[in-house]
């Protein structure tokens, strides 16, 4: 039987992080590592068990490769501090792993609970994650947003899902949009990718028909129609951002008061905004 170890990077998430715990206390081994959480966040994991490792922040991608390399063992759950695992999809795990994975990782179907009920329409479902995986021969890769495991073999998917509280409100939710599209308009940026007004004018009602018609949006009603609309949105933020930073990137002569020319410039990085998706 294969021994399992579960990775969670946190910062500032006592209000999860018992619980998110407490759902997977099955597993062998519990590895947190924060980058330095002042609201208690690590004397509730020391309480539940878990080993506690504390790292400087240094992004998502390198800070879950660096939880699963400092793990005893080489399967590896890695679990948001605001995911839970529910018993059947620990029965699935521990069954798979005393039979011996035929695949390199696993993806797993998240459901998310969001203004009063679990979602399972727009494009908030299935929305598949790979977080089992064995180290050996996968790693998370990527850069501001959309991490995920590549695995060098076959990935295979369990059929339980994983439960997700991801947001406390509206309010919160729109506050993510905002982060997390500056970094991934960020991240479009420095790939490469420009964007024109077609962009703006076709992507974000495309996004809506896609989350209200094709997923199904509408069977939820007015909760449907609210999160098909703010993904829609979210797409005009991504695409408005990078617009920005392209438009700021390109030199631009301008007449100052004084009569003088001025270039208007930024920087190579093209960061205008603190947040992250």
């Amino acid at each position: 039987m294969s021994r399992l170890s579960v990775t969670i990077i946190t910062l500032n998430e006592a209000e999860h992080i018992g619980a998110a715990i407490d759902s997977v206390r099955w597993a062998d081994e519990i590895v947190v590592v924060d980058s330095g959480s002042t609201d208690g966040t690590t004397d509730i994991a020391r309480t539940k068990g878990a080993t506690v490792i504390t790292r400087e922040w240094s992004g998502y991608v390198d800070q879950k490769n660096f939880a699963a390399e400092r793990a005893c063992h080489d399967w590896i759950f890695s679990l948001d501090a605001d995911e839970r695992v529910t018993p059947a999809l620990a029965a699935e795990i521990r069954a798979l792993l005393a039979a011996g994975p035929a695949a390199r990782a696993y993806r797993i179907a998240r459901v998310t609970f969001h203004l009063g009920r679990w979602l399972r329409t727009t494009d908030f479902y299935p929305d598949s994650q790979t977080r089992l995986y064995d180290r050996r021969a996968a790693r998370w890769r990527g850069k501001y947003v959309h991490e995920s495991v590549t695995a060098d073999g076959p990935v295979g998917r369990l059929n339980e899902e994983l439960q997700h509280y991801s947001y406390r409100d509206l309010h919160d939710h729109l506050d993510r949009i905002n982060h997390y599209t500056s970094l991934a308009a960020r991240q479009m940026h420095e790939a490469g990718r420009r964007t024109w007004p077609l962009d703006l004018l076709v992507h974000p009602p495309a996004a809506f028909l896609r989350n209200f018609v094709l997923r199904r949006g509408f069977l939820d009603g007015r909760v449907g129609l609210t999160l098909s609309l703010v993904n829609a949105y979210a797409v005009f933020a991504k695409f408005a951002k990078l617009w920005e930073l392209q438009r700021r990137q390109t030199p631009r002569a301008t007449a100052s008061p004084t009569g003088h020319r001025d270039a208007e410039t930024q920087n190579s990085s093209g960061d205008t905004s603190s947040g992250s998706l």
